[in-house]
């Protein structure tokens, strides 16, 4: 090489030097912790609400639109939507623990939101019951994609002594937005009509979720590397089966969160046709149907940080437990005061095992598989959405829809001995 060619080469030679210096400064003061990086944490809290918000859109009106503008009345295809949600976005949820490491989490969130896009012009101008379908098929993955990757991104910030509250926020954030927007979509609903006007959040919703997580919103795979120097839990064998159901812990774990979404999923469909049966009108079946996630995302804030001092397993024993005694007395439900006390008590009972989930899962697990045994978690969890669904379907074949309250509180009540029983 001769001087011409150093002195060309050179000054490339100097920036290359600077980006790996400042690559190595920059690595050396990662921090963990959620006061240390509460500005990307606030960021994607920010999201989150937004990612909570698409799914509020369907929360409350799905099935009076079914039935008013298609003519749908069997349970069986007004539940479908929900089953083809729970099911896309559980696998979604697998895969994108798979990918987290090699694609990027902030790239994952970005695709999600692409993936939201034509959504809520779905939903606006649909003229057939399958656009229906197709839209929960998009809304599936971009769930999968934002929710899983926004919840990923807070546990590798805030390391590991911040992680209950840290999914306490992050889901309370979430269901509270999920809970709000249901509240505003009935609302709009009675007043202007179910359509186009409750559908139009959504659009808002997600250009902004967009807008931020391409711009503001830093990846967190120094954040997982700076961990995985200090920590020194035995890496899974298996990290599928091990979460699935060989390990003691994130088996119990698994099948609680799975039996969760089931009865979530029952809720999501059946309740507010149950109430529709016993004489409530659309505004009181939204305050009733919006209470029940409301506390669910207030009540994370205390209990999330709770999951940080007190013992995971009692927590998921009665958080389990009060949400299948509700469900069961739900059946004996008539008055407004009633229905809204008994959405209380299962809103509390989730908020108790939402973020204790997440955070139990994250301590039983290397920094390395994290993003991918929470996957695998999610997957079995959100696919209790498709089973609840479908368990709901095959029982109004034979019975009154008000008796898969009853047999979902049962299920229910036995998740949570099978924790009180087996997890450590």
């Amino acid at each position: 090489m001769n001087w011409k060619q150093v002195q060309i080469v050179a000054p490339f030679l100097n920036l290359l030097f600077q980006q790996v210096n400042y690559n190595q400064m920059e690595e050396k003061n990662i921090q963990l912790g959620l006061k240390e990086n509460w500005r990307q944490f606030t960021l994607l809290l920010i999201v989150n609400a937004f990612v909570g918000g698409m799914v509020g859109l369907e929360r409350t009106i799905l099935p009076k639109l079914a039935e008013e503008e298609f003519s749908i009345i069997a349970t069986s295809t007004v539940l479908s939507f929900i089953i083809v949600f729970g099911a896309v976005k559980a696998f979604t949820n697998y895969f994108t623990g798979v990918l987290a490491n090699s694609i990027g989490r902030k790239n994952l969130l970005i695709i999600g939101w692409l993936i939201a896009i034509p959504i809520p012009f779905i939903l606006i101008h649909a003229q057939h019951w399958n656009w229906i379908i197709f839209a929960n098929v998009l809304l599936g993955v971009n769930q999968g994609l934002t929710w899983s990757s926004t919840v990923v991104m807070k546990i590798d910030l805030v390391g590991e002594k911040h992680r209950g509250l840290a999914m306490g926020l992050n889901e309370s954030f979430g269901y509270f937005s999920i809970a709000l927007v249901a509240f505003t979509t009935g609302w709009i609903a009675s007043e202007y009509g179910l359509r186009p006007y409750p559908f139009y959040q959504g659009i808002g919703f997600v250009v902004l979720g967009l807008l931020i997580s391409i711009f503001f919103i830093k990846d967190t795979a120094k954040h997982v590397a700076a961990e995985t120097k200090i920590n020194d839990i035995k890496p899974l064998k298996n990290i599928f089966w091990d979460t699935t159901w060989k390990d003691n812990n994130l088996g119990s774990i698994s099948q609680a969160g799975f039996i969760n979404n089931l009865n979530d999923g029952m809720i999501w469909g059946v309740l507010p046709i149950i109430l529709a049966n016993r004489g409530f009108g659309l505004k009181n079946i939204a305050i009733i149907v919006a209470v029940y996630p409301a506390i669910w995302g207030i009540g994370q804030l205390v209990t999330g940080k709770l999951s940080d001092h007190y013992n995971k397993k009692m927590m998921l024993f009665i958080g389990m437990a009060l949400q299948g005694i509700a469900l069961i007395l739900m059946f004996w439900a008539t008055s407004l005061i009633q229905f809204l006390t008994l959405s209380s008590i299962l809103g509390a009972g989730t908020a108790i095992v939402y973020p204790t989930f997440l955070s139990a899962i994250a301590s039983f697990t290397h920094p390395k598989q994290r993003a991918q045994s929470i996957g695998v978690f999610r997957l079995w969890r959100d696919l209790g959405y498709a089973f609840g669904a479908l368990l709901t379907i095959s029982m109004a074949q034979f019975f009154e829809v008000d008796i898969t309250i009853i047999t979902i509180g049962v299920l229910t009540i036995i998740s949570s001995i099978i924790i009180k029983t087996r997890m450590t």
